[in-house]
């Protein structure tokens, strides 16, 4: 057997770049409304009419609802978890006998069976009590080993171990190292063929569930060799196999029950039969899962908007200054008015997803990333807009609230357990870059080559031709199209209601100017598109915009249209899409108007220290050691603090 390597993968950006593309679904067999939209095609008729949940899946959904909000209610204590910093095992064991840990397995599995919108729900749900059962039951089925099992595994290992998953075993999703976070390429843990069976070894960082976990998802590198492809590959791993062990259990900013720790794998034996997928298929089969696993995320928020929009409602009608209730002050009233647009926005976006994710019939990578991203943004922007309107109370705790005699608002606790939405299952940054990939995949589908540095002139030529024809045919119909009519999508103005179809119209006209100065970067820029993040992150943000407002308009419709507050519904989303087309409008100024040449002078001026001088006059409290904890392969020094619940 070869001896595990100690030494961090060496590989160029370039390297580093071919590794995550060809981990990237590549071919688009499905429509996705998303990527027209990046493209100027406004394609309204994949998402309108609104998609509607089968009956029989409506009922188990809302039967399963009823019992998990009774269970909230009744049996969960969160000032006790974020006092004691851990989720008390009656609660994970009642979750359990509830049937939550297998809410999205198949119910031949022993599983609950429920659709991606009913799991959505039930996150937002349980995540509105404590954020931190929220990320337990998330990371058990969003990207444990119930979603890649689902749908790369092979039937005899969904036998074995999803019947496990369902109702008595905890899983965790192991990616993450401590040098190695969004650039997989450089992945130091290794599984070494021998026999029948794999070894592993490396240390992995930021497992969530880990410290409690029974199964786990580990992502390794195989090493090549002749007649051997190797490469990241995906294992279904006993958590309490003979050199596992769980170094640490990480405290954080929120999220105290969380069960996050440190593992390391000192000559782990896997049997080959627990490989997920054909070696070299682990990112592929990472991302895939995560096409979908982004939902839960964006659904906590929407479950976090949600319970802002309650405590600024009460609070700011009790709370007088002036003469009035502080919610009659314009300055407090703009942000209620932005909590509440903002959330049903919001919940707009992440059902629109989750339905067409059951229903199947459209490719929801674009959609789900977009979520994600927004609602992690969104949702920390609600948080902090409740804390604002709280004042100084926004900014105790709520242990300390009721000491002295007042209603326990965990304001403050939500605002810290948000915050690592923004880098959970992809940070803000890298979900820019990876949306921005695939929205700009058609452009370089056809005229990649012109703008790749290593392709031979032929190749340019031949790319040439073919781009000829691809803009000859797009670029004219950026030029015109309906949302220069003033009667275009009349059905979203309803007598008796506020018009909607003006910011339609809206979307549809920015919607070819996004194409428009995509296009135009890519020529300016070509082959250094890729460096400028800032002017991706715009466009990508300017997208999300665009989604969001089509899916609040969809969903104000549909409400109206089946009798549920389509008055209100439609008087959200129009303030909603009104505050959307202000950002939209500033983003697309801050395209070609911005400081991004300066920033990074400036960047570059920090790092060689000729601003040095300005960090005169503090003292450090930092504590000494290093930055990055060494994770040379080997055996365990520390105790193993795993504690499988049972």
């Amino acid at each position: 057997m070869a001896a595990p390597t100690s030494q961090q993968p060496s590989v160029t950006e370039r390297e580093a770049r071919q590794v995550a593309e060809a981990a990237r679904e590549q071919g688009w067999r499905k429509p996705s409304f998303a990527k027209e939209l990046f493209l100027g095609r406004f394609r309204l008729d994949l998402i309108h009419p609104h998609p509607q949940p089968a009956g029989e899946d409506v009922r188990r959904g809302e039967e399963f609802l009823a019992k998990l909000r009774d269970f909230c209610e009744t049996r969960i204590d969160s000032a006790r978890i974020e006092r004691e910093a851990r989720i008390p095992d009656e609660v994970i064991n009642g979750l359990k006998e509830l049937g939550a840990l297998g809410m999205k397995i198949d119910i031949k599995y022993g599983g609950l069976g429920l659709t991606q919108v009913y799991y959505n729900r039930a996150l937002a749900l349980v995540g509105s009590v404590n954020p931190a059962i929220g990320a337990l039951l998330s990371a058990h089925q969003s990207i444990g080993v119930p979603q890649p099992l689902k749908i790369f595994g092979t039937q005899e290992q969904k036998d074995t171990f999803l019947p496990r998953c369902a109702r008595t075993d905890i899983t965790a999703f192991l990616l993450t190292e401590p040098d190695v976070g969004s650039d997989p390429a450089r992945l130091a843990t290794t599984a070494v063929p021998d026999g029948d069976s794999y070894v592993l070894d490396g240390v992995k960082l930021w497992t969530t569930n880990g410290v409690v976990a029974d199964l786990l998802v580990v992502m390794a590198r195989v090493p090549k060799a002749e007649g051997r492809k190797g490469g990241i590959t995906a294992f279904v791993v006993e958590a309490d196999s003979e050199g596992i062990t769980v170094e640490n259990r990480n405290a954080f900013m929120g999220l105290r029950g969380l069960e996050n720790g440190v593992t390391r794998f000192h000559r782990v034996r896997v049997p080959a039969a627990n490989r997920i997928g054909p070696e070299g298929a682990g990112l592929k089969i990472a991302l895939t899962t995560l096409n979908t696993g982004r939902l839960s995320l964006p659904a906590m928020c929407v479950g976090a908007g949600k319970w802002c929009l309650k405590i600024a409602r009460e609070w700011s009608a009790a709370r007088e200054q002036w003469g009035k209730p502080v919610a009659f002050h314009e300055a407090v009233g703009q942000k209620i008015s932005f909590i509440a647009a903002t959330t049903f926005a919001l919940e707009a976006v992440v059902d629109l997803s989750s339905q067409m994710a059951d229903e199947n019939r459209n490719d929801i990578r674009i959609e789900a990333a977009l979520a994600k991203l927004y609602g992690s943004e969104m949702g920390c922007l609600m948080a902090d807009e409740l804390v604002q309107i709280r004042g100084g109370r926004g900014f105790e705790t709520a242990e300390s609230l009721a000491a002295r005699g007042e209603r326990a608002v965990p304001a403050e606790q939500l605002l810290r357990d948000l915050r690592i939405n923004r880098i959970f299952e992809g940070s803000t940054e890298i979900m820019h870059l990876l949306i921005a990939r695939e929205a700009v995949d058609a452009h370089l589908s056809v005229a990649g080559d012109l703008i790749d540095p290593e392709k031979s002139l032929s190749d340019k030529a031949k790319a040439g031709a073919k781009a000829g024809g691809f803009y000859a045919r797009w670029l004219p119909k950026l030029v015109a199209g309906p949302g220069q009519l003033p009667n275009s999508y009349g059905e979203f103005n309803p007598d008796g209601h506020v018009d909607l179809s003006g910011h339609l119209r809206y979307v549809e006209r920015s919607a070819r100017k996004l194409a428009r100065s995509t296009f135009y970067a890519m020529s300016r820029w070509q082959g250094k598109m890729e460096t400028k993040q800032g002017f991706l992150g715009r466009i990508v943000d300017i997208g999300a915009e665009l989604f969001a407002m089509s899916a609040a308009c969809v969903r104000a419709e549909h409400l109206r249209a089946t009798g549920e507050h389509g008055r209100e519904a439609y008087q959200l989303a129009d303030v909603f899409c009104s505050q959307s087309r202000v950002r939209v409008d500033e983003l697309f100024g801050r395209l070609w108007h911005n400081t991004d040449e300066l920033d990074r002078k400036v960047t570059k001026g920090v790092l060689g220290g000729s601003y040095t001088w300005l960090e005169e006059g503090i003292v450090d409290p930092s504590g000494d050691g290093a930055w990055i904890a060494d994770a040379t392969p080997g055996p365990s020094k520390r105790e193993n603090v795993h504690r499988p619940i049972r």
